[in-house]
């Protein structure tokens, strides 16, 4: 591995880390930029150096540092139930690598509307082994009011990482 490979994967893990400390409150729900973190990894690093930069980071939140959203670490934080969608940022990754594998650079885009779909099913999966109950109701409250924010984010992501890829050395 290339020591840009690395240094980018660090940056990125670190740049998820002080993603999920930003907070937007809007109403009674709380916003933060990991999954912006997420796309632009994804754009910028491909499916294999997202992976690395994930499980860095979801390494430093199981061994404790307080990484994670509210500034939360500890298996306690990979085990709750929003731990869901921290696992499927990992599985979003492979997913993302396996499609670009296939399909090429030029399905960037698909592949990561696929990777946060798979962030929504992890999360929303995981969500019902605690609060077990009909899926309309889990999905209004887990999903629902993420969707537009998340597109913002999404759309953010993908300009930035356009406009990032030409300023950045291959």
């Amino acid at each position: 591995m290339k020591p840009t490979f690395l240094a980018r994967c660090a940056l990125f893990s670190a740049l998820l880390c002080v993603c999920a400390w930003i907070s937007i409150p809007i109403g009674n729900m709380t916003f933060t930029l990991q999954s912006f973190a997420l796309i632009l990894a994804l754009f910028l690093l491909g499916g294999r150096g997202a992976t690395v930069s994930v499980a860095v980071y979801l390494l430093l939140g199981a061994v404790g540092l307080p990484v994670f959203s509210g500034f939360r670490g500890g298996l306690g934080a990979l085990l709750n139930v929003n731990g869901g969608y921290l696992w499927g940022f990992l599985i979003s990754c492979f997913v993302f690598l396996g499609i670009t594998s296939i399909f090429g650079e030029k399905s960037n885009i698909y592949a990561a509307v696929a990777s946060m779909v798979i962030v929504y099913i992890c999360g929303t999966v995981w969500f019902t082994m605690y609060a077990p109950g009909a899926l309309i109701p889990i999905l209004a409250q887990s999903v629902l009011p993420y969707l537009l924010p998340d597109a913002v984010k999404f759309l953010l992501a993908y300009f930035l990482s356009g406009r990032l890829k030409r300023l950045l050395p291959a």
